[in-house]
């Protein structure tokens, strides 16, 4: 799906964007309507879903949504399943994703608002789970803050790279330097540093996932008809992070492989 974005800004001297980060507040139209913060930042615009906590569009530069959700109940991965986090399913709650009939309410906060930060905490309906969003000019992090005791979680991304899952999609990751066809699949501990990416051989960026804290628990991804599914802390539908951890997203302006690990490696401490 296509979008026009607006708010960005250029240095016409040099022909290149300048770093922003702007909030608005709107409707996620494409996503059934649903009332959203609405994030334009120098090469990406993220609409955040305000009462359930979770991504709905995630759009580039040109104007194309990398995640599609749209709250339609039973158009599954067609829709209602899409988003980013989709964290914390049947897990003392259904919290931090973008509200389809499934979903938990959760409340939130603007914390920060400048021109290269705003952040956004959401809490859940039950005060067990804490979500804190950090948007930058070319990256968002989520932070899990706080964990439901005694429960699990994972950060999935859910969604259809370059606009639509088909043949012409692919991923790399920090297991290999090999690009995969978007139908195979993935299962086992990613190396550190923990990273997937996500691209089209007709886009000339790539959406990418960074999980900042190293561990030994499983990740996995496999394709759906219609979206991709791959989660950190992830096997098959066991879910297996406990406690706070910082997770990255974004587009690179780029689809070589080296480019795309060199700019992840750069945005850990």
């Amino acid at each position: 799906m296509l979008f026009f974005i607006f708010g960005c800004t250029t240095d016409h001297q040099n022909n290149e964007a300048i770093d922003y980060v702007q909030l608005t507040h709107g409707i996620d139209e494409s996503a059934g309507g649903v009332s959203s913060y609405i994030i334009n930042t120098t090469n990406a615009t993220y609409y955040l879903e305000k009462k359930g906590g979770g991504l709905s569009s995630l759009v580039d530069k040109e104007g194309i949504d990398w995640l599609g959700f749209h709250n339609e109940k039973g158009s599954g991965h067609k829709g209602e399943y899409r988003g980013f986090p989709n964290a914390i399913h049947k897990q003392d709650g259904n919290y931090f994703h973008a509200l389809n009939a499934g979903t938990e309410l959760s409340t939130s906060v603007v914390d920060i608002e400048s021109e290269q930060h705003v952040r956004i905490t959401f809490t859940s309906e039950n005060k067990q789970w804490q979500g804190q969003w950090d948007f930058y000019p070319r990256r968002l992090d989520f932070t899990m803050s706080k964990v439901s005791e005694g429960y699990s979680y994972w950060v999935q991304y859910e969604g259809v790279p370059y606009g639509e899952m088909d043949k012409t999609d692919f991923w790399y990751s920090s297991a290999d330097t090999k690009a995969h066809l978007i139908d195979e699949s993935f299962l086992g501990d990613l190396p550190s540093p923990e990273w997937i990416a996500f691209g089209d051989v007709n886009s000339p960026r790539m959406l990418y996932l960074l999980h900042h804290e190293d561990d030994e628990n499983p990740d996995n991804y496999v394709s759906r008809p219609d979206m991709t599914v791959f989660g950190f802390g992830r096997s098959n539908k066991d879910k297996y992070l406990t406690t706070a951890q910082r997770f990255s997203i974004g587009f690179i302006e780029s689809s070589e492989y080296e480019t795309v690990q060199t700019t992840i490696k750069q945005l850990l401490d």
